[in-house]
C-alpha cells in the first residue's frame, strides 16, 4: 500500500516484476505512468533472472523484496507455479488455477493472486466478439496457459482441447478443468495437427514467440480464414504466430490487451487504488510496437 513520507508528504510505493527475458517488458512503464497520473512517488522495475548474480533464485528475491519493504511483486515465465511454495496464503483464482502472477506483501505475509485469468478475458471480450467457440485449442499447459483455459471455458468455449510438450501437466490442467466445469469441457491433444480440421480458434499461452524464444508454436500450413488465432505474447507484438495468422486471412488477437488488463488488476492490488485501464493502454501503445 503507498506510504506517506513525512518530509515531502508524497505518497510512495516500491514493486516490481521477476521473471526471465523481460528486459523489454513494458509492465514498469504502465505502473508508474499510472501511478503519477494518480499522484503516487511509484518506483516499480524488473528483476530479470537471466542477468542476476550467479546463485541468487526465487526465494532470495521474494525475500528480499518483502524484507525492503516493496508492496508486491508480479511474476512472469518461468515462476508461475514454482512461485507457490514461497507463499503464505492464495486468493480463490490463484488456488484454483494453481498459478500466481501478483504477490502482494502485507503485515508479514505473502499473498499470491492470479490477474491473467480476467486480463485474458477482458481482452477476449473486447477483441473477440462474436467469434465462434465450438472447439479452441490452447497450446500452453503452463501457469498462463491455466488462467486462459479457464477464462475461455468461462466465456463459453464447448470443447478445449490443451497441447503441451509435457503431455503430464496438460493431462493436469485438463483435468482440474473437467472437475470445475463438467466432464468433457476439456481434453488434451496429443499434437495440434490432430485436432486441427475441427477448430474455431488457436490461442497460443507459451512463451514461444518472445524475443527470448523466437518461434512458432502452431503449424502455420494449418492455418486458413476460418480460424481466429490469439496469443499472449507481446513482446514483439507482432510475434511469427501472429504474423502467419494474418496473413492466412485469420482474425487475430495480439498479447497487448492481456498485458494491460492483467497490470491494471495488479495495480489495484499492490496500491489500493482503481487504475484506468485506456490509460495504461495509451502508455503500451505510446511504447511503439
Amino acid at each position: 500500500m503507498p506510504v506517506e513520507t513525512g518530509q515531502t508528504n508524497t505518497l510512495t510505493l516500491r514493486a516490481g516484476l521477476v521473471g526471465r527475458g523481460i528486459g523489454a517488458s513494458r509492465t514498469p512503464a504502465m505502473h508508474m505512468a499510472e501511478g503519477r497520473a494518480q499522484g503516487l512517488d511509484y518506483d516499480y522495475h524488473i528483476i530479470d533472472m537471466d542477468e542476476a548474480p550467479a546463485g541468487r533464485d526465487l526465494a532470495e528475491v521474494l525475500g528480499r523484496a518483502d524484507s525492503e519493504g516493496l508492496a508486491g511483486l508480479n511474476v512472469t515465465y518461468p515462476y508461475k507455479v514454482a512461485v507457490l511454495d514461497h507463499l503464505h496464503e492464495l486468493s480463490d483464482n490463484a488456488r484454483a488455477l494453481g498459478a500466481v502472477n501478483t504477490v502482494v506483501f502485507r503485515d508479514g505475509r505473502r499473498r499470491g493472486h492470479n490477474t491473467d485469468l480476467w486480463g485474458f478475458a477482458e481482452s477476449f471480450r473486447r477483441g473477440m466478439d462474436g467469434v465462434p467457440l465450438d472447439q479452441v485449442l490452447l497450446v500452453g499447459a503452463g501457469g498462463a496457459g491455466a488462467a486462459v483455459a479457464h477464462a475461455v471455458l468461462q466465456l463459453g468455449t464447448a470443447r478445449l482441447w490443451i497441447h503441451d510438450t509435457d503431455e503430464t501437466r496438460a493431462m493436469s490442467v485438463a483435468g482440474a478443468l473437467n472437475d470445475r466445469f463438467g466432464q468433457g469441457r476439456a481434453a488434451v491433444a496429443p499434437s495440434p495437427e490432430a485436432v486441427a480440421q475441427d477448430l474455431a480458434g488457436i490461442i497460443n499461452a507459451t512463451p514461444v514467440g518472445m524475443a527470448k524464444l523466437p518461434g512458432c508454436p502452431f503449424p502455420t500450413d494449418l492455418l486458413h480464414p476460418g480460424l481466429w488465432v490469439a496469443d499472449i505474447v507481446y513482446f514483439p507484438l507482432e510475434t511469427e504466430l501472429l504474423a502467419a495468422a494474418r496473413a492466412a486471412g485469420c482474425r487475430v488477437l495480439p498479447g497487448a490487451g492481456m498485458a494491460v488488463f492483467q497490470a491494471a488488476r495488479a495495480y489495484e492490488l499492490f496500491t489500493g487504488r482503481v487504475p484506468d485501464p485506456d490509460r495504461m493502454r495509451a502508455t503500451f501503445d505510446a511504447l511503439g510496437n
